[in-house]
């Protein structure tokens, strides 16, 4: 059986898709790889802010539902997400970057023997900073070029994503026996798992919490995880294991930018299997990434009515001069 190969992207909802396309790029400095809809849902955006290339591994995309009510967090809850940024030295930039444009943040903790800072945008939706200083595992993305940011200090990609979970023996089974994932660590009522080469952009933090109520879905919560897998035959493999398991799924799903299965593991907790490609960079030039609204093919035909619904948003950076923030 081929491991995962760790983090592939998350799928959050937003309240508002102008604002955190403004925050993931001018506040995160995270490049938006991808504006499209969601294909189950062609009213809704979605956003994919990535590293500079749109890499697997490196990517937080967002709904914008409409309607939704805000979500709040609690157990059975995949709750935040990290990204990845190269030293410990970079968390301290990050602390003063915070700062000036007043995210709510933790400061510098250590988790795991890892540099974090815990941070949370307009909605209260969940973030992690982890130092690679010391890491060893699945390598990351390429920092975005032109963005805010300034290189050394910049996020390269997803970090340990964290789920809260109220029977935690059941998931640990799931992850380990299904999932064929191991546990590497503990502290408290969090237990570390690893897949594939592990480190910190294959690693997932499960909380045991029997206490708070469920999570409810809406903005500012994570609607789904997915995973990297190699490519369609690995993804068939995946779905016949997870069938033989006893889970419903999606079964094999094209999403044209990768390929997918879905499964809920757990109440509350959706997991995607993707391939690492065709990826994001087939359909746009390199330089004008994220800048019209691409659709797949399989939508194209729709697109008068698809631009009826959605508004347009201004996502032009090529023509901008973003200047490096040091701080």
């Amino acid at each position: 059986m081929n491991e995962l190969r760790g983090l592939h992207h998350v799928t959050a909802i937003t309240s508002s898709a102008e604002k955190n396309y403004e925050f993931f790029t001018y506040v995160l400095g995270m490049r938006l790889v991808k504006k499209t809809v969601n294909q189950d849902d062609i009213r809704t955006y979605h956003l994919f802010f990535a590293d500079d290339k749109g890499s697997a591994g490196t990517d937080m995309t967002f709904f914008d539902f409409p309607g939704i009510p805000k979500g709040s967090h609690g157990t059975d809850e995949i709750y935040k997400t990290g990204f990845r940024v190269p030293t410990d030295a970079a968390l301290d930039y990050w602390v003063k970057r915070f700062d000036k444009y007043e995210v709510k943040h933790t400061g510098v903790k250590e988790l795991f023997g890892k540099k974090t800072i815990s941070f949370v945008d307009f909605d209260d939706q969940q973030y992690m900073l982890v130092s690679d200083e010391h890491n060893e595992g699945v390598a990351s993305g390429t920092p975005w070029q032109n963005g805010p940011v300034p290189l050394e200090y910049a996020i390269t990609g997803l970090g340990p994503l964290h789920v809260r979970i109220a029977r935690f023996d059941y998931f640990k089974e799931v992850l380990e026996k299904v999932m064929h994932m191991r546990e590497v660590g503990k502290e408290g009522s969090l237990h570390l798992f690893e897949m594939g080469e592990g480190g910190n952009g294959a690693q997932v933090i499960v909380e045991d919490n029997k206490v708070l109520p469920a999570g409810r879905q809406g903005f500012g919560t994570v609607h789904h995880a997915a995973f990297r897998v190699a490519d369609t035959s690995v993804l068939y493999e995946w779905i016949d294991h997870m069938k033989a398991a006893g889970f419903g799924t999606s079964g094999y799903v094209d999403r044209f930018f990768f390929e997918s299965l879905y499964a809920r593991v757990a109440p509350g907790i959706l997991f995607e299997w993707a391939t690492d490609g065709p990826g994001f960079m087939g359909d746009e030039p390199y330089e004008t990434l994220g800048e019209k609204l691409s659709l797949p093919p399989f939508l194209e035909s729709k697109r008068e009515q698809i631009e009826d619904f959605v508004r347009p948003i201004d996502t032009v950076r090529s023509t901008r001069n973003i200047e490096k923030e040091y701080l």
